[in-house]
């Protein structure tokens, strides 16, 4: 059974950085696509990031291309999220998901984590 856990979530300031990770465990992590998507109460979960199961290549919405880095350590079974120059509008509970590829839909993800509260103040 595969599990996703993320951690990392908090209370920042705005203009602060944040890392979220998310590590996985009882499947083939190096397989997978991995993506990360948040979500606030009463909206659909939305994409944020996705990176190839190599790590080779990434993809983000247009709200945080460079802002957030996504990135992945497969020995390590982890996927992170950099999160820098935070706005109140990117709080949100954020949930790294693993899928068999680079998808921006939840649709496109088998597993997912719990989710992670990333709160931004202004």
């Amino acid at each position: 059974q595969v599990q996703l856990v993320e951690s990392g979530g908090g209370l920042v300031q705005a203009g602060e950085p944040l890392i979220l990770s998310c590590t996985v465990s009882g499947g083939t992590f190096s397989s997978y696509a991995m993506g990360w998507f948040r979500q606030i109460p009463g909206k659909e979960r939305e994409f944020v990031a996705t990176i190839t199961w190599s790590g080779g290549s990434s993809y983000y919405t247009e709200s945080v291309e460079g802002r957030f880095t996504i990135s992945r350590d497969n020995a390590r079974n982890k996927v992170y999220l950099g999160m820098t120059r935070l706005k109140p509008e990117d709080t949100a509970v954020y949930y790294c998901a693993a899928g068999d590829f680079t998808g921006r839909e939840t649709g496109d993800y088998k597993y997912w984590g719990q989710g992670t509260q990333v709160t931004v103040s202004s």
